[in-house]
């Protein structure tokens, strides 16, 4: 492996061991969200109450050295909420910035479908663009800008589904489940003494491993990582497959090739290799395309989930050897 391979080899299995001090199991999860984090890009996490959402978002921040804020999405939360606003400084005889909590590295979302589109539109032009414009001011976010955006999937009265434009903009989507049986015994008498996740997370025992400028750094030595032709045409074809099969009534775009590119590089980084394979490609299709894709609704009707179309759709395409 070439040098720049270790080094980023050596971090993500350092970032791995701190937090899986505080997650017990969820292992495929944290790998999900270290993948949206070095690839410069923005994860959907959906799951029920109490599976450890908002902790996963801080113990990431914590131990790759970033700033974390949090915004609980409510149908009375105004853009300014999100952003900031300009208030005048009598003292100053001036407007001052007040920044909103979208001015931080990771930024927690929560349940962000609880508010009205104008208010979900706010986070916009900060995903894209890693910019906010307040009273036509431009004001740049950090280049660690990361946004989690978490959904309930079992309550929807009251909520306001994300448009279909928004959710093409998180690079992937996170399912979190409830721990298996040894990993949840192992939470319950952890939290008889004074090894709870959350006073692991606050006691210190949890040690960062990169700066927040050493992680920006970190991000480019993913071009390091090889993708042979093959492999970026065998995507390409799974991609442009999703809009032609009949259960699809809208399949992905090229920004669902752009992401599972870089997926499947971070996930070869992950598993400390500097080139990239068909497993690494098949391994990210769900996590990448399961938010992006329409079903049409005769297919919905009869039970077909979206997660069986992709798996029918990967055995109609050639795997490059």
């Amino acid at each position: 492996m070439s040098e720049h391979a270790d080094q980023l080899k050596e971090t993500l299995a350092l970032a791995r061991a701190e937090i899986a001090k505080v997650i017990i199991g969820q292992q495929a999860v944290v790998d999900l969200a270290l993948i949206a984090i070095f690839t410069g890009h923005h994860a959907l996490v959906e799951g029920v109450p109490g599976v450890a959402k908002t902790l996963l978002v801080r113990t990431l921040a914590h131990v790759l050295g970033c700033d974390f804020d949090r915004i609980q999405f409510t149908p009375d939360l105004m853009p300014a909420d999100i952003t900031g606003t300009n208030v005048f400084n009598l003292q100053k005889n001036e407007f001052t910035l007040i920044k909103g909590p979208v001015f931080t590295s990771f930024l927690l979302a929560d349940e962000i479908n609880r508010a009205p589109a104008k208010t979900q539109s706010a986070l916009l032009q900060a995903m894209q663009e890693r910019l906010v414009t307040i009273d036509r001011d431009t004001h740049a976010l950090s280049p660690n800008f990361t946004v989690f955006a978490t959904q309930n999937p079992i309550e929807y009265e009251g909520t306001y589904p994300l448009p279909e434009a928004q959710k093409d903009r998180f690079m992937l989507k996170i399912t979190m489940g409830c721990p298996e049986r040894d990993d949840e015994l192992t939470l319950a008498r952890r939290m008889l003494g004074h090894e709870s996740p959350e006073e692991m997370l606050a006691s210190g025992a949890v040690q960062r491993v990169v700066t927040a400028d050493t992680l920006a750094a970190l991000r480019g030595q993913l071009e390091k990582i090889t993708v042979r032709e093959e492999l970026v045409a065998y995507l390409v074809d799974i991609v442009r497959a999703t809009r032609g099969h009949e259960a699809v009534l809208v399949g992905a775009g090229p920004r669902a090739t752009q992401a599972l590119l870089l997926a499947g590089r971070a996930l070869a980084a992950l598993g400390g290799r500097d080139f990239v394979s068909p497993d690494d490609i098949k391994a990210m299709v769900v996590p990448v395309l399961e938010h992006r894709l329409i079903l049409r609704p005769e297919f919905e009707i009869e039970g077909v989930s979206v997660t069986e179309v992709i798996q029918r759709i990967l055995q109609t395409v050639a795997v490059p050897r």
